[in-house]
């Protein structure tokens, strides 16, 4: 099992792994984590001085020293400007780097190969977070498992995760997400992954990668990182997925309903709390309950099985693992009102693809009651923005809902995509998250069900919070 105390440091240690240059203090002194939070300084933690898009933690450094921190990474750009003099009394180590960012995944990486843990790395378009928590779960049956928390999937979090290693962890499960060319490749040296995991190929981060081929290089280069035995465990039933496979010099593991497919799912079954399959594996099959609704979800779990068949773990212990599975926090998270209303949080975080499972997943549930729809952009698309909006909202109108509310930069286009497939207009709103708030606590009726999502940026669960809240003030 894990215990509660991380891999510790020594100054050499982090000069090993990132290349820098001791400044001050000296090479043994021994530090317990470290952190790049200056809320989080303690004495035991060594500082790592990050310059994001809205903060420079080098602006931080006299306060961090102030509360106590007795090691400090930064860029070898500041060093003039720090008063090094009073550090080297006091024996404060200070370590200059040429980019602290890199720095960090530097570290990570030196703390992943000394720990001696295993990784599954984790990427795609959709379902990536859910289906490292299925994995996670899986895992942890026989494993102690190490997994990524929250958001934690770009060039600072996953670091940060690894860094959260101890002694008793025997598997990492990681999710890498991209923005832009180059970083998954890059958190793939990173996390080293034994077995790379690819979900499906979409319509996400056009903006970045412009196109959904430059989508498919992105995703594919964690293929790149495996280590000599790794394996590869892709996603059977997405063609661009299957072309990946074909590169791979790694053994490969199919999963999805396709023939194609070795770890594959049959005769499924969606009720408005869960979905139900059978699993099927070389060696037998089992009945599968999942805790959570949405038929997309049952490719999710079928990554999590090939994981556990690429590791021979027993069709018992899949089974057990994925029926422990939990919903991440707004990723399709059914909530009931006191006062009779049905809302499908999916407000984590939104693309094409996934506005599309989830409409599929409202019109599945509401059944016969009527259907609202909450939708917020969907962000970094690109030059395809407009018409991916206009394409959601006719989706939208296709499903059958009784009202469309929309916000955002693109709300127009939601609307107008839904009025062309015959939503009334009077039946859509564009408007604030206020407005919206506002117009639905008017309208909502009990036995409604209610689906707001929107990309993460949008913070779409502020209606979620505010209509849940109202529920309670009405019923009480």
């Amino acid at each position: 099992m894990s215990s509660d105390k991380l891999i510790s440091w020594t100054t050499a240690d982090i000069i090993a792994a990132t290349s820098g240059k001791l400044v001050s203090g000296d090479m043994k002194h021994a530090f317990s984590r470290v952190f790049i939070d200056s809320r989080q300084a303690t004495d035991d933690g060594v500082f790592v001085a990050i310059t994001g898009e809205t903060h420079d933690g080098h602006t931080f450094l006299s306060e961090v020293v102030d509360q106590g921190a007795r090691g400090l990474v930064v860029d070898q750009e500041k060093v003039k400007q720090l008063p090094l003099a009073d550090w080297r009394t006091t024996g404060l180590v200070c370590i200059a780097v040429a980019d602290t960012t890199r720095a960090l995944g530097d570290m990570a990486a030196f703390n992943r190969q000394r720990s001696g843990v295993s990784v599954v790395g984790i990427t795609g378009s959709n379902g990536k977070t859910t289906t490292r928590q299925f994995t996670a779960t899986v895992l942890s049956q026989r494993y102690s498992t190490l997994v990524t928390a929250g958001n934690f999937n770009n060039e600072i979090g996953l670091p940060l995760t690894l860094l959260g290693l101890d002694p008793g962890h025997q598997w990492a499960v990681l999710e890498l997400g991209t923005n832009n060319p180059g970083e998954i490749a890059r958190l793939t040296d990173i996390c080293s992954p034994d077995i790379a995991v690819i979900t499906n190929i979409g319509t996400a981060h056009l903006e970045g990668l412009g196109s959904i081929e430059g989508v498919a290089r992105e995703k594919g280069s964690i293929l790149n990182g495996l280590r000599t035995t790794g394996k590869a465990v892709l996603n059977a039933d997405d063609p661009r997925v299957l072309q990946l496979a074909r590169r791979v010099r790694n053994e490969v593991v199919l999963y999805g309903q396709s023939a194609d497919a070795v770890v594959r799912a049959s005769d499924v079954y969606e009720s408005q709390t869960s979905v139900s399959f059978v699993l099927s594996l070389p060696g037998g099959t089992s009945s599968i309950r999942l805790n959570s609704p949405g038929r997309f979800m049952v490719a999710n779990a079928l990554a999590a099985a090939a994981v556990g068949y690429s590791l021979e773990l027993s069709i018992s212990t899949i089974k057990a693992g994925l029926e422990a599975f939990t919903p991440v926090g707004g990723r399709l998270n059914i909530l009931h009102t006191a006062n009779g209303i049905h809302i499908i949080d999916d407000t984590y975080n939104a693309n094409p693809d996934s506005m599309r499972a989830a409409l599929e997943t409202l019109k599945k549930m509401r059944a016969g009651s009527r259907g609202v729809f909450v939708a917020g952009d969907m962000l970094e698309l690109g030059d395809q923005a407009p018409s991916l909006h206009s394409a959601i909202g006719a989706a939208a109108a296709q499903s059958g809902i009784s009202r469309l509310y929309a916000r955002g930069d693109f709300a127009d286009r939601v609307a107008s995509g839904a009025r062309g497939e015959g939503l009334p207009a009077e039946h859509t709103m564009i408007g604030s998250r206020r407005e919206i708030i506002a117009d639905l606590t008017g309208w909502l009726q009990p036995g409604d069900w209610l689906l707001v999502k929107g990309s993460r940026g949008m913070a779409m669960e502020q209606v979620v919070q505010a209509i849940k809240a109202w529920g309670e003030e009405i019923s009480g």
